[in-house]
């Protein structure tokens, strides 16, 4: 039968049986469905879940805590991704780096994506409720509703602060881990908050620079598109600063310690520096460096603090306060 011709995969070994056609489209149903979920995006958003939650608690999280958070975390990012992908699948098939996505590509259905993505949605939020506690899953259902509802739905096609604002969704995941840990929020994880959402501008302003005339093309309104380069130039630099003054306000009150003051001054430093650098000199290549340098950035920066978190006790007098649910 058709179905079950053996298909030649130059990847197998000599000892290896050939795969049928029904195991390769299987193969690539399971690769796609991955795709929408977009995991080195997420790897990310998970770095800066993991990290929170051992400086939330007095000692290190269980290993068992950790699996369920992360695996709730990847469902609820990933769900949010496939759903954005349901929504721009028309501007997806306009951008030259989207369009061999599983929807615009013809593989997949409109229907079956966002299926997936609310079977995601519903999985973290009933695992985390069931495995963690109730508000890191509500937590993380904001985020996604944030995603989807505001930043998908209702900003990213009629405002130019569609990023700016659209980042507060990305910004959620610090609170998720350390609510996993403490069942709480606190100054720290909401400082941690910040950081993240004014690391997401300049972020993707960079790409939005490197890939302008796509975006054009798919009346997304980027700030590079409406306001053009000078302006996104100096919307960057005034974002990187805005960054590195929230990411020392932990030192100042005295939630961190000399370690992480010492890392997050050169780790900004060098963001700054790259900033002010495409300023001088706009050139793609010093666009694409600080890009790269951003999401190396974020992921040191959190590293960081868990390294300060080793050698530093917070002060029993130190500003701090602290939420949970009233029930």
């Amino acid at each position: 039968m058709l179905d079950s011709a053996p298909v030649n995969n130059p990847q197998s070994g000599a000892g290896e049986a050939p795969m049928t056609r029904e195991q390769a489209l299987t193969r690539l149903a399971i690769s796609d469905y991955v795709m929408l979920t977009k995991p080195r995006i997420i790897s990310l958003l998970l770095i800066v879940t993991l990290l929170p939650m051992f400086l939330a608690g007095s000692s290190a999280p269980s290993g068992w805590l950790i699996l369920w958070t992360m695996i709730g975390g990847f469902l609820a990012a990933g769900g949010a991704n496939a759903i954005n992908q349901y929504v721009d699948r028309d501007i997806d098939h306009v951008m030259v780096r989207t369009r061999q996505r599983p929807l615009p590509g013809g593989r997949l259905s409109p229907i079956q994506v966002l299926i997936f993505g609310i079977v995601l949605c519903v999985a973290s939020f009933a695992l985390l409720w069931w495995q963690v506690n109730l508000l890191t899953a509500i937590l993380a259902l904001s985020g996604f509703m944030f995603y989807v509802f505001i930043y998908t739905g209702l900003l990213k096609r009629t405002s130019t602060q569609n990023i700016v604002i659209g980042g507060a969704a990305g910004a959620v995941p610090p609170l998720v881990g350390w609510a996993a840990v403490s069942n709480e929020v606190a100054l720290l994880p909401l400082i941690m908050f910040l950081i993240v959402f004014y690391w997401t501008p300049p972020h993707f302003w960079a790409l939005a620079l490197m890939r302008q005339k796509e975006y054009k093309a798919a009346g997304v309104p980027m700030l590079p598109v409406v306001a053009g380069d000078r302006e996104t130039h100096r919307q960057i630099l005034l974002y990187s600063v805005i960054l590195m003054v929230f990411s020392l306000l932990p030192v100042f009150l005295r939630l961190l310690g000399p370690v992480y003051l010492v890392l997050a001054l050169a780790l900004n430093g060098i963001f700054v520096w790259q900033a002010i650098d495409i300023w001088r000199k706009p050139t793609n290549a010093h666009v694409w460096r600080l890009y790269k340098y951003s999401l190396l950035f974020l992921a040191l920066l959190f590293l960081a603090m868990g390294v300060d978190h080793l050698f530093y006790t917070i002060p029993a007098d130190a500003i701090n306060f602290s939420w949970s649910l009233p029930f």
